[in-house]
């Protein structure tokens, strides 16, 4: 099908490193930061409807539900997953898992910054794909969504008018229930689900707090909690413990007095499946939909929750959470960082020919300095050469992404982005001597800026791509830009979503699925019944099961 059928338009994975595109998103999140008070629509939010959504009655007084995060990215493994998540079941390692009644989003439904037609092109025209028409004689699904930070660039204008619209709210099959940005929904067997909306992590406006507290009155001390959260601030608060604040702050105020039992936090953000289990709950991060992965090989083999830096500032008690499993796995992780060296030039074209200007240009400045150089070091310094040692400097700072300049702790961003910065100067500086010993001057016009540009540009484009993707792999054994380590190489493989059940004795059973590589080979189903997918994967894809199924005690097993 073209996409003139489709009704969308099948996008490519977004180069991250793209310059243009680093730009507009760190220009963007900026803006966020700085400006998100007076974009935060959560406010306004408290004039539309406050609906608890009752999903607890079914028919044999279970409930399965799916659970997807970070989806918005590049059509084949956005859609690999959604085929996966639409089919009536998967069998997994023998075991037939239905499909879920209820579809969670946890978060980032589009990349790189939300709009109307980024999220028809990546996210909701794939799913519609999916499952065009709810199923025929079985009860519709519903999708509830959670937004994340790519979701919040626009100040949530284009989620809320894809997921919170008053009537016939619709995905494909699947159709849409909630009013808001953030959601409670009564579950069997004493099961809730609250999906709490923290807008990048900076608090929890009085509106949604008001919302959560006429919901945790109709929550009762033998209930449990499943917590959504847009990012896994466990996690991130091993590096900087107020990350938590918001989620305990949430747990400790609205859930705590009603005696409830939270027993599993489940986000997306970081693209990958890791699991944390302790005495009282389950620490779940699940980002694999679609997006780019990210490895695992440096998260913490044990964490505190709440940081017992947050003391002075919580009553919560801090508990440990070891790291149960992972996907991928540490070692697969740390092997597939290697593939940084082939994957950075050929899938961000952009960042390298970036990379080759800016080294071509420092290195003619340099050459004539040299060139002119009287036995004065001042004469080095010329304005065009200190300006591209200005910008090379801060550029590579910046992508460490020093988190506070002040922090002793983040002394090692600062460090590693100036090594990196004087690496390329370096660079530049053998480039400059190569050049003025082959003495290009004495070539007529205009034969230099013919080397320099068709030959020198290119070399010097991929020896400072390698440098890069060098210093990436250094960088990540330290904790700094393991992020760009990833999505400089945009790996495609490796996704991941959640089947879960309820069962009638109030059991919650955890699938964790994994798929270890995406289709990219589709083909056309025009004659399908009107709920089958429109496409169907040339092979078929094989989900398998990450870990063996977790088992969350129901309602009765803390009783005395």
């Amino acid at each position: 099908m073209d996409p003139h059928e489709l009704g969308f338009a099948p996008k490519r994975p977004i180069g991250w490193l793209a310059p243009l595109l680093l730009l507009s998103t760190g220009l963007r999140a900026l803006l966020a930061i700085l400006f998100g008070a007076y974009l935060d629509k959560r406010e306004l939010q408290n004039a539309l409807d406050d609906d608890v959504f009752d999903h607890s009655s079914t028919a044999d007084g279970e409930l399965w539900l799916d659970y997807v995060a970070d989806l918005g990215d590049g059509f084949d493994a956005t859609y690999s997953v959604a085929y996966l998540l639409a089919q009536p079941e998967l069998e997994v390692a023998g075991e037939r898992l239905p499909r879920g009644r209820l579809l969670l989003m946890g978060g980032d439904q589009v990349y790189p910054l939300a709009s109307g037609d980024g999220y028809e092109n990546r996210m909701k025209g794939p799913y519609r794909a999916a499952l065009p028409e709810a199923p025929a004689g079985l009860p519709r699904p519903t999708l509830f969504a959670l937004p994340g930070n790519h979701d919040w660039y626009d100040g949530l204008t284009a989620f809320l008018r894809l997921f919170a619209r008053r009537k016939d709210g619709h995905i494909g099959g699947w159709r849409t229930e909630q009013r808001r940005s953030y959601f409670a929904v009564k579950l069997p067997a004493n099961w809730w689900l609250f999906a709490v909306d923290e807008q990048f992590g900076a608090y929890i406006d009085d509106p949604q707090l008001l919302y959560f507290e006429r919901a945790a009155a109709r929550v009762g001390p033998d209930d449990r909690v499943i917590l959504m959260t847009p990012s896994p601030t466990w996690v991130k608060a091993a590096d900087a413990p107020e990350k938590y604040d918001a989620v305990d702050y949430f747990i400790r105020t609205i859930l705590a007095p009603t005696r409830a039992h939270v027993r599993v936090l489940v986000s997306g953000d970081l693209h990958h499946y890791a699991r944390y289990t302790g005495e009282d709950r389950e620490l779940i991060t699940c980002g694999g939909g679609g997006a780019y992965l990210v490895g695992t090989q440096n998260l913490p083999d044990e964490l505190t929750v709440p940081p017992k830096e947050t003391l002075t500032r919580s009553k919560s008690r801090s508990r440990s959470y070891r790291l149960e499993r992972s996907f991928p796995d540490a070692a697969t992780s740390r092997r597939w960082s290697w593939g940084v060296f082939h994957r950075l030039p050929r899938r961000n074209a952009g960042f390298a020919t970036m990379l080759g200007i800016i080294q071509t240009l420092t290195m003619l400045a340099m050459a004539g300095a040299g060139a002119e150089n009287d036995g004065s070091i001042q004469r080095l310094f010329t304005i065009p050469l200190v300006l591209m040692l200005v910008i090379i400097m801060a550029a590579t700072v910046l992508f460490a992404q020093p988190p506070g300049a002040s922090a002793a702790k983040h002394a090692r961003h600062w460090i590693l982005g100036l090594l990196h910065g004087f690496a390329q100067i370096g660079l530049a500086a053998a480039g400059a001597f190569v050049w003025l010993r082959l003495d290009f001057r004495e070539w007529p016009w205009p034969w230099p800026l013919v080397v320099a540009v068709v030959v020198y540009g290119p070399l010097i484009a991929i020896l400072s791509t390698q440098l890069t993707a060098l210093y990436l792999l250094i960088a990540s054994r330290f904790g700094v830009n393991v992020n760009e380590l990833f999505a400089g190489q945009g790996i495609e493989d490796g996704k991941s979503f959640l089947r879960m059940h309820i069962g009638a004795d109030g059991t919650l059973t955890i699938h964790p699925i994994g798929l270890q590589k995406v289709c990219h080979d589709w083909v056309p189903d025009p004659q399908g019944a009107p709920q089958s997918p429109w496409l169907r994967p040339k092979t078929p894809l094989t989900p398998h099961r990450i870990e063996p199924p977790v088992r969350v005690a129901g309602p009765d097993a803390d009783r005395p």
